[in-house]
């Protein structure tokens, strides 16, 4: 189980996803409104193809009417998941 603790933000003009400032949280800047799951609903689809999984593998564990979020990418371990971080930095 590889779980990830984000910050979202929608209404931003790309989507895409950052480290926070406190270095061990990642921030996702969403296109999508937060109106009726449509950011949360981007959430899902946008992590789905950063870490190649189909999008029924990104779950949402917590955060659902929050800012804060956890997500679960099912099919990926730890180590995978923050390998694929690391690229992101690079």
């Amino acid at each position: 189980m590889a779980v990830l603790h984000l910050k979202a933000k929608p209404n931003a003009r790309l989507t895409q996803l950052l480290p926070a400032p406190d270095g061990t949280s990642w921030t996702v800047r969403l296109q999508a409104p937060a109106q009726n799951g449509q950011a949360n609903a981007c959430l899902l689809t946008y992590l789905a193809g950063v870490f190649g999984v189909a999008k029924s593998e990104v779950v949402l564990l917590s955060g659902h009417a929050s800012a804060f979020k956890k997500v679960d990418i099912r099919g990926r371990i730890a180590a995978e998941v923050q390998a694929t971080l690391a690229g992101l930095l690079a």
